[in-house]
């Protein structure tokens, strides 16, 4: 089959913001307070903002209301919809996976418009109480699904505040027909990153299958690293495959480092010491800019790479997919990607005010092109074949449409036209539910 070619820059994010408070002590006005940490956002963004030459020269910030009103003034906008003001601990944690207030689980419709449980966290307060992909949602706090439906044709699902001890109540039907009732509570817990990993024989191929949710380092790790991704990996070495499937639908992006971590393991062994990708700052910072090299990890030889991509596979993952795009073979099964051409990192520790205000803004400050100089693909990745989800069954069912027209595609260089048919354009995606930091890591 022909090298797909895509292009992309590449990684993070989306926006929880917080405002903050006037120290009580100090006799300075609260909007004088405020106005400092508006200033501070002003002035990170003339410094490291990628569109900086589309910011104004001046602002008089004193005429906002808020930090966030400071920050959507200043966003290149339609490029920019991923800018963003957090917390630093919010941001550390979200991307080591360290989840509060949440249940731990994701939504997924299927093509009838039946709602289903797409993955869940082993941790997390639903991956406790037994809940499984492929469970159908019939009820949510004793109300219908279809009543969740706004005028707009989409779906608003409000569970309540991102509170640890929150409860909702669920009615599920089961794979085997019957039905449960199931009450939870919002918990703080470690989400796993890897939620399924397998090796089947397809005639004389091993061929590894893994489901990848988000790009998250393992906490205290140095350098920064996924410990879940080298025991992954490790596996999947010791099982001496020769094929590879990187299931991708669900996975918002995360951490560079993770990616580059994953793609040294996958790279060819000729890819080493070659350019991985290039990144770009604006003109204040282009002292910053850098280009990565791989350096070959573990012994996998592989000639190629099936991804399975969706709409909610974005930031890092297609990162993943550009960086070896000139280097493999590489497939796509499923539907595009989302197309989130463009990275951040935090910026509040070169700003005292941003910093002693608890104030992390997280705003895109560079590009990413891999060694063909390829970029910008705010449309996403094109896929080589069609395929709809199939949220009604299990990660481990090899009859789920996605990974069984990755099984075909191994066996016999193809994908059935019957597969290609079961395409469908969900009514509703987690990616589009969430904004913020939720927005990259989407769980209810």
């Amino acid at each position: 089959m022909s090298k797909v070619r895509l292009s992309i820059w590449g990684i993070f994010m989306v926006a929880v913001m917080l405002f903050p408070a006037c120290n009580p002590e100090e006799e300075v006005p609260a909007i004088v307070q405020e106005d400092v940490v508006k200033k501070a956002i002003f002035e990170s963004m003339k410094e490291w903002y990628y569109w900086e030459s589309e910011l104004p020269q001046t602002l008089d910030v004193s005429k906002f209301a808020s930090n966030q009103a400071v920050l959507d003034e200043l966003m290149f906008k339609p490029l920019d919809i991923w800018s963003y003001l957090t917390t630093k601990a919010a941001f550390d944690a979200a991307f080591t996976g360290q989840a509060s207030g949440a249940h731990g689980f994701s939504f997924a419709f299927d093509q009838d418009e039946k709602l289903f449980v797409a993955f869940v966290y082993d941790e997390a307060p639903a991956g406790k109480d037994g809940w499984k992909r492929g469970w159908q949602i019939t009820q949510i706090n004793s109300k219908p699904i279809s009543d969740y439906k706004t005028s707009t044709g989409v779906y608003s699902f409000n569970l309540g505040a991102n509170e640890v001890g929150v409860t909702n109540t669920f009615k599920f039907k089961l794979p085997d027909g019957t039905e449960t009732t199931r009450t939870i509570q919002k918990g703080a817990f470690q989400t796993n990153s890897v939620l399924y990993k397998n090796v089947y024989e397809v005639g004389s191929k091993k061929v590894g299958h893994w489901v990848y949710q988000s790009f998250k380092a393992t906490a205290g790790l140095s350098p920064t690293r996924s410990q879940e991704v080298e025991d992954l990996f490790n596996y999947f070495i010791a099982e001496g495959i020769n094929e590879l499937i990187i299931d991708l639908r669900y996975n918002g992006g995360g951490s560079v480092a993770v990616t580059e971590q994953i793609l040294n393991y996958i790279a060819p062994s000729s890819a080493n010491g070659r350019v991985m990708y290039t990144n770009k700052h604006n003109g204040n910072k282009f002292g910053n800019n850098r280009t990565v090299n791989f350096s070959k990890k573990g012994n996998l030889n592989l000639d190629r790479v099936i991804f399975i991509t969706s709409r909610g596979s974005a930031s890092a993952s297609e990162l993943l997919v550009n960086c070896l795009d000139p280097y493999m073979d590489l497939v796509l099964i499923g539907d595009n990607t989302y197309g989130k051409p463009v990275g951040s990192f935090p910026l509040s520790s070169f700003n005292r005010n941003l910093s002693s205000n608890d104030v992390e803004l997280v705003p895109i400050t560079f590009a990413i092109a891999n060694s063909e100089g390829r970029a910008e693909y705010f449309d996403g990745f094109p896929v080589n074949f069609t395929v709809g989800d199939d949220p009604a069954r299990n990660w481990d069912d090899k009859e789920e449409k996605r990974l069984k027209a990755a099984l075909e595609f191994i066996q016999s260089g193809s994908v059935s036209a019957r597969m290609k048919h079961t395409s469908y354009i969900p009514k509703w995606e987690m990616i589009d539910a969430f904004e913020g930091l939720m927005k990259e890591f989407p769980m209810y």
